[in-house]
C-alpha cells in the first residue's frame, strides 16, 4: 500500500510537471537566448570591424573586440575569423561616444558626467546577401562622478568598484574623474556587447 501510494504521488508530480513545460512552451516562454525568429541555416558569424565615427580614437576597435569575446564566450553561434567562413556577418558604426555635463554645483564645478554611447549594427546573411536583423541609433547612458563629493560611497554601484572609501579621499577631483571615465568606458562597452548579443539572438 505504502510502495503504491508513493508511485502514484511520483506519477502526479512528474504529470505536473511535464504539464507546466508544455503550458511554458504554448504560452511562449523560452529559454534566454532562443528565438524562433533567429534563422535556422545561420550557425557561424563574423564581427566586422565596427566603422568609428565619433572623435573616440579606438572607440570602434574596443567594441568590435568586446562582441567577437561575448559571442565566442556565448557559443550560441561559432565565431569565425575570416567573411567568407561565416554563415552571417554583424558590421556597425560607432555614431557617438562622448560625455556631457550632468550636473554642477553653486560654484559652477562639474559633480556629474552623463556618457552616451550610440550605435548602429547590421546583421546580414552572407550567400545570398541579405539583412536579417537592423539596429538603428542604439543608446546606452551612464552618469559617472566628476567630483569626489558626487561620490555616493554607501551605493552598491560603487561598492561593486575596486574603488573603495579610502581610495576616494586620496584621489585630486581630476584623478577622480579620470578613473571613473575609464571605468564608465569599459562598463558602456561591455553592456552593449551584451545587449546587442541578447538582441540579435531574439531578433528584436
Amino acid at each position: 500500500m505504502g510502495r503504491e501510494f508513493l508511485w502514484s504521488f511520483e506519477h502526479c508530480v512528474r504529470s505536473w510537471a511535464y504539464i507546466g513545460l508544455f503550458c511554458l512552451a504554448g504560452c511562449g516562454y523560452q529559454f534566454a537566448g532562443q528565438s524562433d525568429l533567429f534563422p535556422k541555416d545561420v550557425h557561424s558569424i563574423y564581427v566586422e570591424p565596427f566603422l568609428n565615427r565619433t572623435r573616440d580614437i579606438g572607440a570602434g576597435n574596443e567594441i568590435t573586440s568586446a562582441l567577437r569575446s561575448e559571442f565566442y564566450r556565448r557559443g550560441q553561434l561559432q565565431l569565425v575569423d575570416q567573411p567568407d567562413r561565416a554563415d552571417a556577418i554583424l558590421s556597425g558604426v560607432v555614431r557617438n561616444f562622448d560625455s556631457l555635463t550632468a550636473s554642477v554645483n553653486g560654484n559652477d564645478e562639474v559633480l556629474q558626467y552623463d556618457a552616451t554611447l550610440i550605435v548602429d549594427a547590421t546583421f546580414r546573411r552572407r550567400e545570398p546577401s541579405e539583412i536579417l536583423w537592423r539596429g538603428q541609433s542604439m543608446r546606452l547612458n551612464e552618469i559617472y562622478a566628476g567630483s569626489r563629493a558626487a561620490v555616493v560611497t554607501t551605493s552598491s554601484k560603487f561598492q561593486n568598484q575596486t574603488l573603495n572609501t579610502s581610495d576616494v579621499r586620496q584621489l585630486t577631483d581630476i584623478q577622480l574623474t579620470e578613473t571613473e571615465s575609464r571605468r564608465m568606458r569599459e562598463d558602456l562597452i561591455e553592456r552593449f556587447a551584451r545587449e546587442l548579443h541578447q538582441r540579435l539572438m531574439e531578433m528584436f
